[in-house]
């Protein structure tokens, strides 16, 4: 029997149930992407750490306190100046060691052994307008130092900012086993080893920066001083490997003029000639700077110099009595802004210009600038109050404010905000000002 076929479907009915089947399929995805939807929507909100929040200052306060290792990425204010602010009395925080527990405290700077009757010197506090310096910590700067070199070069403003600095970090090594002191170069260079960390913190004694007939640490005081100022590499093969390297030279040029020597010492074709300041200081540090551009390791050399450090030899400066310096001033100058007339801007320029220079050629150095701040603790010199290398006549004894330091700085005391400063650089951390202080 023959089979029978199907008649063919209409080509509209085709061509409706391909539009119903494409219906259902979309109307299914709809209903799919609605139920998702509606699943995303309910969910709990993130939680707060997963907001682009930045943490308070008490947490990075007790982040900078508790961790050996500061973030590398800290939250700061990219404009605050740290060397703008006001001294304040903080005898609850401060000093930040004790003048009789650093065994390694020069006499030139222990003003408390050697006599000084009050102490509030030890008891100021910088305070930046614009944010909080961190508290100093001394495990912090080790770790940061581990299998390192830290040199301070420079004359003996600089090396009691070195003795400053390793005093603040001695506390952090208990045992007398792990760490060292030696004089070499006959003195020209000492080094402190925290031998835990493999690393040492150094100073050496070099107050022009360039060659002179002052480099002898001991016997460097002559009638007529003599510098090449072409001429650094005798004393910079002694610190070209350092880690970090924080320079200073100011107090030694404070002259109308240097003997500036072409040739060397001794030598009979030597040129002298007497070159007016600040060109004879541009003139050193522009050697000083060519050879940072030629022999730093920019990856590895971490760069600082410290401005000039005030001296107050002048009490009318201040409104003191004409013919009077430093000696029994007990408190900080409080005038805005104050500048002492010996103070030299246009020094302050050349250092400036050189580092900008510098910046430009890809060596950045970064300026430590404690002048201005300084400038207010006409209090804080030893004047009396230290060793004396040399027995006192009777008319200087009839006079001691003719023999007083000016100059130099009592420890504990404003050089332990020099190390402050350049620790809250070291680290790029300082923390958001907080208003409400208890102790302001």
């Amino acid at each position: 029997m023959a089979n029978k076929q199907l008649p063919a479907a209409p080509a509209g009915a085709a061509i409706w149930r391909s539009i119903r089947g494409s219906f259902h399929s979309l109307t299914a995805l709809l209903i799919a992407a609605l139920v998702l939807a509606i699943i995303y929507f309910a969910r709990d909100p993130p939680p707060p750490e997963d907001l682009d929040t930045k943490p308070t200052a008490d947490v990075i306060a007790a982040t900078m306190s508790t961790s050996p290792t500061p973030s590398p990425s800290p939250v700061r204010d990219d404009t605050c100046d740290l060397f703008s602010g006001r001294w304040i009395y903080d005898n609850q925080t401060y000093p930040l060691y004790k003048e009789k527990d650093c065994k390694f405290m020069s006499d030139q700077l222990a003003c408390e052994k050697y006599g000084r009757p009050e102490l509030n010197y030890q008891h100021w506090r910088w305070q930046p307008h614009g944010c909080d310096l961190p508290r100093f910590n001394a495990t912090a700067m080790l770790e940061r130092l581990r299998n390192k070199r830290m040199v301070f070069v420079g004359d003996s403003l600089n090396r009691g900012q070195w003795v400053s600095m390793v005093c603040l970090v001695d506390k952090a090594i208990p045992s007398d086993s792990l760490k060292s002191y030696k004089f070499h170069l006959n003195g020209s260079l000492i080094v402190y080893t925290a031998k835990e960390y493999n690393a040492t913190i150094e100073y050496y004694w070099e107050p022009l920066l360039v060659e002179s007939n002052s480099d002898d640490p001991v016997n460097h005081r002559v009638p007529h001083r003599i510098v090449r100022v072409q001429a650094i590499e005798k004393h910079a093969q002694h610190w070209s490997d350092a880690n970090v390297l924080v320079f200073d030279t100011y107090l030694w040029w404070r002259m109308p003029k240097m003997n500036v020597l072409w040739g060397s010492f001794g030598s009979p074709d030597g040129i002298y000639k007497d070159v007016t300041m600040p060109r004879a200081y541009e003139m050193a540090l522009n050697t000083w700077s060519q050879w940072l551009e030629v022999h730093v390791n920019r990856s590895k050399t971490e760069l600082f110099f410290v401005s000039m450090s005030p001296t107050h030899e002048r009490a009318e400066d201040w409104g003191g009595v004409a013919g009077r310096n430093c000696y029994e001033e007990t408190e900080p100058i409080t005038i805005d802004d104050y500048w002492r007339s010996e103070s030299e801007p246009e020094m302050m320029q050349v250092v400036e210009k050189t580092i900008r220079d510098l910046r430009d050629r890809g060596v950045i150095v970064q300026l430590l600038n404690i002048t201005q701040l300084s400038e207010y603790r006409k209090e804080a010199h030893p004047t009396i109050y230290r060793r004396q290398w040399e027995p006192l006549k009777e008319e200087q004894l009839a006079n001691p404010m003719g023999y007083a330091d000016c100059s130099h700085w009592c420890l504990p005391g404003v050089p332990d905000v020099w190390n402050e400063l350049l620790y809250a650089l070291m680290f790029k951390n300082w923390e958001p000002r907080v208003d409400n202080r208890v102790w302001e």
